[in-house]
């Protein structure tokens, strides 16, 4: 098989010399003497969808590419994928070494969400201990959600720039330090700033841990994991006043909690640094390149994401454009995003409502009020069971039903549409069983139909958007985190005061018809989305 000629485009330093072909190559060409024995040089044509995937991950559809990239087709030194078999592509390692990544990513995110309501349980001690408002302690909640409205600005377009180990490493580095400056701070104004820049750093997971489970999976194998990692966003806020609640009853002081906080981030940075390989495929080609070059002597071999500009624009652009522009362009992801802002909003909201309802309602102390979060969590866990043994496996059955072309993403929608009835229906029945004079019971099981609808809406959108963007997830969860974000961090502040002003019944009934507005979005989806995404310069429509 001879290969093709270089095209005109190309500028001179690409031209390809004499033809090299890879290893076991029908064609009688030797591999030139300096290629090393286990290094594969890569076939000199282009080779399918897999390498027009791995471009796709460094420009945009709307991007102008450089001028070597525009005959990639015909390039004969671009470097990509052995095929759809190479064992360097992290879609193909082996199944245990991608589980534990996948399961890593979601320990990730649990710590970052734990940190982020853990603090409820020590309010009391803090306004005591420094004389602060009710509304000054809210903040340490709400501040460190602030934070993942900035991070992800940063962390997610840069992941798609410099590989997701760099960042994973930096960022919770940083979080690390932040956590133990809260441990020391020495007045509420240097606690609030550090939680504030913990929130920054802990935003790094929030989107790159999905995008880490795009570059692992297929879509079509996909689902699994994401059970998983759509689980921590509400296994941390919930487990964390309970344990919170119980050091405050201990007696531990305040200062414990962040050094508690301290060692997890510690924790979780070694086994990145130990264990976490990078897995952004664009990355992984670059570093294939510069081993050609460095066995080969040639220095014509080059990957897609080298010729990414390097200017101040770019990166500009990466950082501040891409995600919002995605948002602004696409109906579709700004449905999502909005939707599942609210009920990310609602979530952070239950810490000031709980008070109100069991603390003060029920006369619980702050360890039997955190352990109301219990069933939140617990219908979680039972969303999850759902996703891994009925929807997925009706998932798989729709892969043969559509072989050999992936599965709408639409298919992925059907969690949602049982989910977002579910979570309405848990906020009035948290309303309207919350008089004093009823069981605690009533409420707090409540609490359960809340996780079990939050869980089946995010994963079955956030495997929406993966599916849908899969070349720029990272970017398109960081759009959506950004105003997520931003929901979660100002709900907490307008908690109490709707709480005492509406009480229990009202106010929950209003997030209920809220969110009985927003049951039509996934539906709506379902029926509109292949036009959408035929409509889309970001999601592919096959």
């Amino acid at each position: 098989m001879s290969t093709p000629p270089s095209t005109s485009l190309a500028p001179p330093m690409l031209r390809p010399p004499s033809p090299v072909h890879s290893v076991g190559s029908a064609d009688s060409t030797a591999v030139p003497p300096s290629h090393p024995s286990g290094l594969a040089v890569p076939e000199q044509s282009w080779s399918g969808e897999g390498s027009a995937a791995d471009v796709g991950q460094v420009f945009m559809p709307d991007e102008e590419r450089p001028a070597e990239m525009l005959g990639e087709k015909q390039n004969n030194f671009l470097v990509q994928w052995e095929g759809t078999n190479d064992p360097g592509n992290p879609k193909n390692w082996s199944r245990w070494k991608r589980w534990y990544i996948t399961s890593f990513g979601s320990i990730l995110v649990f710590n970052a969400t734990f940190a982020s309501s853990a603090p409820s349980g020590i309010l009391p001690q803090l306004i005591k201990d420094w004389h602060l408002s009710t509304e000054v302690a809210t903040l340490l909640i709400a501040i460190f959600v602030a934070g993942y409205c900035v991070g992800p600005i940063f962390w997610a377009p840069l992941s798609e720039a410099v590989g997701r180990r760099p960042i994973f490493i930096a960022s919770f580095f940083l979080y690390t330090i932040f956590q133990v400056a809260c441990a020391v701070a020495p007045n509420p104004g240097a606690l609030i700033a550090f939680r504030f820049l913990g929130g920054f750093c802990a935003a790094c997971p929030l989107t790159n841990a999905g995008a880490l489970i795009a570059d692992l999976w297929d879509p079509d194998t996909r689902g699994q994991s994401m059970a998983f990692f759509a689980l921590a966003p509400i296994a941390g806020p919930a487990l964390g006043p309970i344990v919170s609640g119980y050091m405050t009853v201990a007696g531990v002081h305040w200062r414990w909690l962040f050094w508690v906080l301290t060692f997890f981030a510690a924790a979780c940075t070694i086994g990145i640094v130990f264990t976490v390989p990078e897995t952004f495929a664009p990355m992984l080609l670059t570093r294939k390149a510069r081993a050609l070059r460095k066995a080969t002597g040639d220095t014509r071999y080059f990957s897609a994401l080298e010729t990414m500009p390097k200017d101040p624009r770019r990166l500009a652009y990466l950082v501040f454009g891409r995600p919002f522009k995605m948002l602004i362009r696409e109906p579709m992801l700004l449905a999502i995003t909005l939707y599942m802002s609210f009920v990310y909003g609602c979530i952070y909201l239950l810490f000031e409502a709980f008070p109100i309802v069991f603390t003060l309602g029920h006369r619980m102390n702050e360890g039997a009020s955190g352990l109301m979060f219990m069933p939140l969590f617990l219908g979680g866990c039972a969303a999850t069971a759902s996703c891994l043994f009925f929807f997925n496996p009706r998932y798989e059955k729709s892969i043969a039903r559509f072989a050999p072309k992936n599965v709408p993403p639409e298919f992925r929608l059907e969690m949602a549409l049982l989910g977002a009835p579910v979570f309405a229906i848990g906020f009035f029945w948290f309303g309207w069983t919350s008089y004093p004079s009823i069981s605690f019971w009533a409420p707090m099981m409540a609490t359960s139909f809340l996780g079990y609808g939050v869980v089946l809406i995010f994963l079955s959108l956030f495997n929406y958007i993966v599916d849908a963007y899969v070349v720029v997830a990272a970017s398109a969860l960081a759009g959506a985190t950004i105003i997520r974000s931003l929901f979660g961090a100002g709900f907490p502040l307008f908690a109490t005061q709707m709480y005492e002003r509406l009480n229990a019944r009202w106010a929950s009934t209003l997030l209920g018809c809220i969110a009985l507005l927003m049951i039509p979005i996934p539906f709506a989806l379902r029926i509109w989305g292949p036009t959408l995404r035929k409509k889309s310069k970001y999601a592919p429509s096959e």
